[in-house]
């Protein structure tokens, strides 16, 4: 369901921009254009909202997965030493569990959700050196920890 989340979120941020690029296909840009002189919107992070329709059940694609471990990572590596371990670990995916939660309108005990953080560690430790790199939260977010 993390997965799920993960791409309904990368989706929900490629989408401004895949709308600006198919709104004018085939015509160049030209100076004095309306267009060329306004500025771009950047796009804001998606929020997990309550009325949002379930994602689909597809592995999240790996570029985007990794463009959101890239800039979320340093957040949750509170020693910044380049892994998380697992109460960092942990951490991340608890909020990520609770956005999830918060969208589906699925709540969990929080045992369960605690019991379901440590599973996800020890799968996500690929190499089980209790430790997570990028690589293999990658990897695991991706659906090849799964």
């Amino acid at each position: 369901m993390i997965r799920a989340f993960l791409f309904t979120t990368a989706l929900a941020i490629a989408a401004p921009a895949m709308a600006q690029q198919s709104m004018r296909p085939n015509q160049p840009m030209m100076p004095g254009d309306p267009q060329s002189t306004q500025p771009a919107t950047p796009a804001q992070p998606a929020q997990p909202q309550g009325a949002m329709p379930a994602a689909p059940s597809q592995p999240a694609q790996p570029q985007s997965v990794a463009s959101i471990v890239d800039s979320e990572f340093p957040a949750y590596d509170a020693n910044s030493d380049r892994q998380l371990d697992q109460s960092e670990f942990s951490r991340w995916m608890l909020a990520l569990k609770h956005q999830e939660m918060k969208a589906t309108g699925q709540p969990l005990a929080a045992d369960q959700i605690t019991a379901w953080a440590n599973g996800a560690f020890k799968t996500a430790d690929t190499d089980k050196n209790g430790m997570i790199s990028k690589p293999e939260l990658i990897a695991y977010l991706s659906g090849g920890g799964a």
